[in-house]
């Protein structure tokens, strides 16, 4: 049996097995076995991409980790019907199977694959007015996505590029409401989707976590701070309850959670300390988490919040930690890089971009210039297509190309600072003014002509290749020059 033969034959066992699946933990484990044992062949024994060898390792560890934390929600028996379909039918199914054939035949026609997905966000209006918010969202902003340009923007995923998993941030993204219609009616219409939903989790009550789990194609990611100080210091006071409270609906309800966690300097060491994991991992039962670094962009941003170069070599080992040793599904968007084949944005191939609540399309969700609006290209009569090879992300993706994506293994760039705005932001900056990329709001335009805040980013980045190039140069690349 082929690679090919054997993805067909997972898919439609996922598809039409589900309920054997889960019942029996034999099948079920002898499935997922099955998908490690593709990754492997595809990542390691082939590496189509020709990347380093222990790039592909670090790939296969990570993905080993989804399936296990997959394993874990469903091995408990406290799922509900519906999000154990929506994990196996559609996120296994629709996302990984049928897309892999779809993206398949977007490369045949234009010689490369579409972006995996993008993040939405369908309002700026929040509940909470967190310090440092890369939004700058809070109550009094009413700016939110109509509700039929939402819906198309969706469809035209689907139809042209065979997307199915989107990721939808805010704001608080609940607090969404247009022409009389919520974000719950989008899961509902696109139940053939999956949606990953970063929340602050306050506004998650017993009603709220039931329709969840009635839906079923929806993992809620609830932003934490670390433990109750930290969270209620940037969040506000009582926030850290309110999310205790959220967590113990969603698992009444059967519903899969993780967590979403902002790396700062005033809480590193706590997110790497046993104490951290065995809270939130296995007390309160959140399968998954991703780290976001603190970016210094939005409402009061400074570089005297970002985590030094030196705390994020600390970061990047505990990440790396516990998805190999502990096989917990944590990505950092910066540390794991080598999971994604570095910097996603600028709808690479495989990667995506980022549309706010104005229709503001961004290369990614910590670069808040724009050339383009997608309600305005829409009444043009333009699409999906049509935006993401604006000059603006061509020039991105050139750059990605050329600092790695399209290296030979042994020439390959530093994946360890794989930023663009951050570890490498003398390119972002000459990108961005040669396309003349609008701020999409006043924090931005100030950051822009803000000479001391690009200096300091600027050191940060010398500073981040005096510690890693060593890394990189000997475990990842030395290997592929002997080789050669």
């Amino acid at each position: 049996m082929t690679v090919s033969d054997l993805k067909t034959f997972i898919g439609r066992t996922v598809l039409s097995t589900s309920t054997q699946i889960v019942s029996n933990d034999f099948l079920r484990k002898n499935l997922l076995k099955q998908l490690e044992y593709t990754m492997y062949r595809d990542l390691i024994k082939k590496n189509p991409d020709g990347r380093p060898l222990k790039v592909q390792e670090d790939k296969y560890y990570a993905g080993k980790a989804l399936l296990n934390s997959i394993d874990r929600a469903i091995g408990k028996g406290n799922l509900s019907k519906n999000a154990i379909r929506g994990l196996l039918n559609v996120f296994l199914g629709n996302v990984f199977y049928q897309g892999f054939y779809e993206r398949r035949k977007y490369a045949q026609k234009y010689g490369k694959t579409p972006p995996l997905f993008f993040t939405i966000s369908p309002t700026r209006m929040c509940n909470l007015k967190c310090i440092g918010c890369y939004a700058g969202s809070e109550g009094v902003y009413t700016e939110r996505l109509p509700f039929n340009i939402f819906d198309e923007v969706l469809n035209q995923a689907k139809r042209l590029w065979g997307a199915r998993f989107f990721v939808i941030s805010g704001g608080e993204p609940l607090l969404y409401k247009d022409d009389g219609k919520g974000l719950f009616d989008i899961f509902k219409k696109h139940n053939d989707c999956y949606f990953l939903m970063y929340t602050n989790g306050t506004l998650i009550d017993k009603e709220n976590a039931k329709e969840l789990a009635y839906l079923g194609n929806v993992t809620p990611a609830i932003s934490v701070e670390g433990m109750k100080e930290e969270t209620d210091t940037r969040r506000g006071k009582g926030v850290f309850e309110k999310i205790i409270k959220a967590f113990e609906n969603l698992r009444n309800e059967g519903v899969p959670f993780g967590i979403s966690i902002t790396a700062t300097r005033q809480n590193v060491n706590t997110i790497i300390s046993d104490n951290f994991f065995n809270f939130y991992f296995n007390e309160q039962g959140a399968i998954y988490g991703w780290v976001f670094q603190y970016m210094p962009i939005g409402r009061g941003y400074t570089c005297d919040l970002m985590i030094t170069p030196e705390e994020r070599l600390k970061l990047f080992e505990w990440a790396w930690r516990m998805v190999k040793e502990e096989g917990i599904f944590i990505m950092d968007f910066w540390n794991s890089a080598n999971a994604s084949d570095g910097c996603i944005s600028g709808a690479r191939s495989g990667g995506y971009f980022y549309i706010n609540w104005n229709g503001d399309v961004m290369p990614c969700v910590f670069i808040p210039y724009s050339v383009d609006n997608v309600i305005e290209r829409f009444k043009e009569g333009k699409d999906l297509n049509d935006i993401i090879n604006s000059q603006f992300f061509k020039d991105i993706r050139e750059w990605q190309d050329e600092y790695a994506y399209k290296r030979k293994p042994e020439e390959h760039g530093n994946w360890l600072m794989p930023c663009f705005i951050r570890d490498h932001h003398d390119v972002f900056l000459k990108i961005v003014k040669k396309n003349n990329a609008k701020p999409i709001d006043e924090d931005a335009k100030i950051a822009l002509t803000d000479d001391d805040y690009h200096k300091k980013l600027i050191e940060y980045d010398k500073r981040m290749e005096e510690l890693t190039k060593p890394i990189w140069e000997n475990v990842y690349l030395s290997p592929e020059r002997r080789r050669e």
